[in-house]
């Protein structure tokens, strides 16, 4: 297994987008939506700067809609989008094959619902193997107690519990960066 303590690299990095559709953000609490939403944005754009491989999963997309439109207009054209109806993105067809060809041993989770596909996503891609972080300012669930027991139960499970700045600043690594300027207004 990938060692759990260790810093975000750009370079081994992949970014999982998890299922941010309208229908389930609505059912989210407001402050934490938006929060996510941002957050995940800025995660996008990152990614997009520093090449940085992005996959996105859509629960159920046929009833529960695409993903939210902000983060389509932010999304590398690079990405690769699964639909899927199992939890965890693991199951989603193509997608762990995918995953395996980026050739990268990282794996930064965000999305919905942190005690659901979150949660299932993670330690299922932690038993395989990568290390495993969730930015816990960028997930979210319905209820806050279930985020909580979530982000526990994750901890428990070897992943990493970290948040958007962290993982920026650790792709980053110095000041000097080439994208430092650019991505530190991301931030603000």
């Amino acid at each position: 297994m990938a060692n759990p303590s260790s810093l975000c690299e750009a370079s081994d990095s992949v970014l999982i987008v998890i299922d941010i559709q309208p229908i389930l953000t609505t059912a989210m609490p407001d402050d934490d939506a938006q929060q996510m939403l941002s957050n995940a944005e800025s995660l996008l754009q990152a990614c997009d700067a520093l090449q940085i491989p992005v996959l996105m999963t859509e629960q159920y997309p046929k009833g529960l809609g695409e993903t939210e439109p902000s983060l389509l207009e932010r999304l590398p054209s690079s990405a690769e989008r699964f639909d899927k109806t199992g939890f965890s993105c693991c199951a989603a067809k193509g997608f762990m094959e995918s995953l395996e060809q980026t050739g990268r041993k990282q794996v930064v989770l965000v999305g919905q619902e942190a005690h659901v596909c979150v949660l299932q996503t993670a330690v299922e891609l932690t038993q395989a193997g990568y290390a495993v972080f969730v930015a816990e300012d960028s997930v979210c669930s319905r209820k806050q107690e279930h985020r909580f027991f979530a982000l526990e139960r994750m901890r428990e499970a070897e992943v990493t519990i970290s948040n958007y700045e962290s993982v920026l600043f650790e792709w980053l690594r110095d000041s000097k960066h080439p994208n430092f300027k650019e991505l530190s207004q991301l931030i603000r």
